[in-house]
């Protein structure tokens, strides 16, 4: 039995949990440079005690404390732990299994087993909250897995989890003409009194958000059309916030998006045929869009987009439009890749896409994926370094505030004050 779990550590030796990894009651980080969610700052140190941060600032004013350990980190950015804003845990690339057949024919326990090693991927990638927006067929098994992380039993991020989210009956999938009442990726409800049991429903089993489909692809083959009504989307939108919680929406088209800000809810998912009267209304309003460029790169190159070689298909020139749109409009974007579409731990993508194919600096995307998010979110103990915040850190190689590639150099990982990966 020794020998078992001997040899089990060694196979896994970036497995860590906060059940596994004991530190020193203080520990003092000394980086190259400290990035505090808006500001770099070259010569800070940072202090952690428990939990939290309890001193940032120039090193030579902070002494480490009586007993505390100090880790050098040179050449190193400390900063805030990333916070993804739209993931999937519960699914794996399209290009290894078709999202019909993820719902349809794998059983619940393999998908499990898959989202432990995507939660763990995560977190060694430096995201160490993130926000997963539905299980797609897989029930509640997100709480579980969120109980999970909490408990130490595994390690990954702190989750905010939506559960099994709200559709239109007949507006989602699987959609297969000849077979009635197969299972579905997201729960249908319709009308006053199924709107309200379905939302309460899903927050009474764990939901911490709740999603709803303002659009979707109506029938095999169909496009896009909006699903709920004005009247439906605020009552979904009342019925959570009267719990302390918001509603998200899957949106695409300019009337779903249109809708769905209307009643309420605090952030679009997608938004590729957003209007300008529709990005204005956002700004109005203050709903924010989480753009998920990289999930629109990834579908298209399995579809056999060459990217570089072949002209943009569609589907790229509707985000580009839509996302230069939003940013003339003055809205605020959210950082999120809709990973599950393309791999867990590969989060960064979406960032680089952002500066590389979309105008934005690295510093712009840094300050979503910290600072922003943990707004947009209502994360106030987080996404910034500062003394009384949660020590959830990352230290990456170089300076990702110039170039965003340093964001794949992922050195240290910090989360609560528990070191998963260290130089």
């Amino acid at each position: 039995m020794v020998f078992r779990l001997l040899l089990f550590c060694f196979l896994l030796p970036g497995l860590a949990t906060a059940q596994t990894v004991q530190n020193p009651t203080a520990t003092l980080l000394h980086p190259a440079a400290v990035f505090d969610g808006q500001t770099l700052h070259p010569g800070w140190a940072v202090l952690v005690e428990g939990q939290k941060i309890t001193a940032a600032g120039p090193a030579a004013s902070l002494p480490a404390p009586a007993g505390a350990r100090t880790i050098e980190l040179p050449g190193l950015t400390l900063m805030p732990g990333l916070i993804e804003g739209h993931s999937h845990l519960l699914l794996h690339p399209y290009n290894e299994t078709s999202w019909n057949d993820q719902v349809l024919t794998e059983p619940l326990a393999l998908r499990v087993a898959r989202a432990t090693v995507h939660a763990q991927k995560t977190l060694q990638a430096g995201f160490t909250t993130a926000r997963d927006l539905g299980t797609e067929g897989a029930g509640y098994a997100d709480v579980g897995l969120k109980q999970a992380i909490d408990e130490g039993i595994i390690p990954g991020p702190r989750l905010l989890v939506a559960t099994r989210a709200l559709v239109a009956t007949g507006s989602y999938g699987p959609h297969l003409a000849a077979v009635e009442d197969l299972p579905q990726g997201a729960q249908e409800a319709d009308g006053v009194d199924n709107l309200v049991r379905a939302v309460r429903e899903q927050i009474g089993h764990g939901a911490d958000v709740v999603k709803v489909y303002a659009d979707y692809r109506w029938g095999p083959g169909g496009s896009a059309q909006p699903t709920y009504s004005v009247e439906e989307l605020t009552l979904i939108v009342q019925t959570a916030r009267a719990t302390g919680r918001g509603v998200v929406a899957h949106a695409s088209t300019a009337e779903g998006m249109r809708r769905a800000v209307l009643a309420g809810v605090e952030t679009i998912e997608h938004g590729d045929g957003g209007t300008p009267e529709v990005f204005k209304l956002m700004k109005e309003r203050g709903v924010a869009l989480c753009p998920t460029v990289a999930a629109s790169d990834a579908i298209s190159r399995y579809r056999g987009w060459k990217k570089g070689q072949d002209p943009d298909p569609q589907r790229i020139i509707d985000k580009h439009r839509a996302v230069q749109a939003a940013r003339q409009a003055g809205v605020t974007l959210a950082m999120g890749g809709d990973v599950g579409v393309f791999p867990h731990g590969d989060n960064a993508l979406e960032m680089e896409l952002l500066v590389q194919d979309y105008g934005f600096t690295p510093l712009e995307v840094l300050r979503q994926a910290t600072s922003g998010n943990a707004r947009i979110f209502h994360l106030a103990d987080r996404g910034r370094i500062a003394p009384g915040l949660l020590a959830d850190l990352v230290a990456v190689a170089g300076d990702p505030t110039q170039q965003v590639q340093a964001l794949r150099q992922v050195r240290l990982v910090m989360k609560g004050g528990v070191l998963y990966r260290q130089p």
